[in-house]
């Protein structure tokens, strides 16, 4: 007898958990077939991962292909820079003499710097990660020991398809094909997880990384459709091919990462409406919805006509 209650003890919570297990997995489905749905009809490419940190749920539609990377390489770039500071080879207040032959052709806010023009490291990866400047961007990869120092630490810490390809030797193959950079939805998503976790070189360079990392100023995709009282940090990128964005929502309810990323688009127009920029605004705006069923909350009225 006392056997048998020892086993019904054991088998209660046992009966509990799987039966957690299987409503984890059907809600998994749930949001796979959600996910799906958003991608019918897109004439391209598209990757989709999405984790819950707490529960663990996750999705992934071709989370493993490569592709191109565009702006969301400054994460690893910055990673760069911060391992030359944490090895005391650079230092995060240090003042910089700008040379316009680092400019980048476009409307960079560093770029309208005239040749000679101090500024400390520390604005320039502000610039780099928060208004995408892609003339700091240059600058903070050459500062890094360039791209094979930094595809050196994403090697060295498991990364094996995120890279650096322009101006990084060995790399015009890849740089051909991808551009800038490439990476994959879960290594994106991860890497900035680890970030997150305060696992990236040390936990003061995460933390600093990640404070860089929720200051966008290009907040018009994935970000418009959370509230923005909710924290959030990521990384946009855009090529005439070629949306994608990387996305950690620190929501009530746990946080989730989840990274879209599209490559030989149809649609090549730099509207609003682009199909992989609404692509990603659905994505964001359904998991929103899904992890926080109870939010009341909806982009304001008009603001779209803001470019929003």
């Amino acid at each position: 007898m006392r056997y048998i209650s020892c086993m019904r003890l054991w088998l209660v919570p046992l009966l509990i958990l799987l039966q957690l297990s299987a409503e984890a997995q059907k809600q998994e489905k749930i949001l796979t077939q959600k996910l799906t749905n958003l991608l019918e009809g897109f004439r391209g490419e598209a990757g989709i991962y999405v984790r819950h940190l707490r529960t663990g749920k996750m999705v992934a539609i071709n989370a493993d292909t490569i592709f191109p990377t565009a702006s969301m390489i400054k994460i690893p770039i910055t990673i760069g820079i911060f391992d030359k500071i944490e090895k005391g080879l650079l230092s995060y207040d240090s003042t910089l003499i700008y040379d316009d032959s680092l400019l980048y052709e476009g409307e960079d806010i560093l770029g309208s710097f005239k040749s000679g023009e101090k500024i400390s490291l520390s604005k320039v990866l502000m610039l780099m990660i928060t208004t995408s400047d892609n003339t700091a961007s240059l600058w903070c990869q050459q500062l890094a020991g360039t791209g094979a120092s930094i595809n050196q630490w994403l090697e060295n810490n498991g990364f094996k398809h995120t890279r650096v390809n322009s101006r990084t030797p060995g790399r015009e193959p890849s740089r051909s094909k991808y551009g800038w950079g490439q990476t994959t939805p879960r290594e994106m998503s991860e890497l900035v997880v680890k970030i997150r976790e305060g696992k990236v070189i040390s936990p003061r360079a995460s933390e600093r990384i990640y404070r860089n990392l929720i200051r966008i100023y290009w907040d018009r995709e994935s970000l418009s459709q959370i509230p923005p009282y909710v924290q959030v940090a990521s990384k946009t990128g855009s090529l005439d091919q070629s949306k994608s964005e990387v996305v950690l929502v620190n929501a009530p309810h746990g946080d989730y990462v989840f990274c879209v990323i599209t490559k030989n688009q149809e649609d090549q127009r730099w509207v609003r409406d682009n199909e992989g920029s609404t692509l990603l605004r659905n994505v964001s705006k359904m998991l929103w919805q899904y992890f926080e069923p109870d939010s009341k909350w909806s982009p304001a009225e008009g603001i779209s006509e803001w470019g929003y």
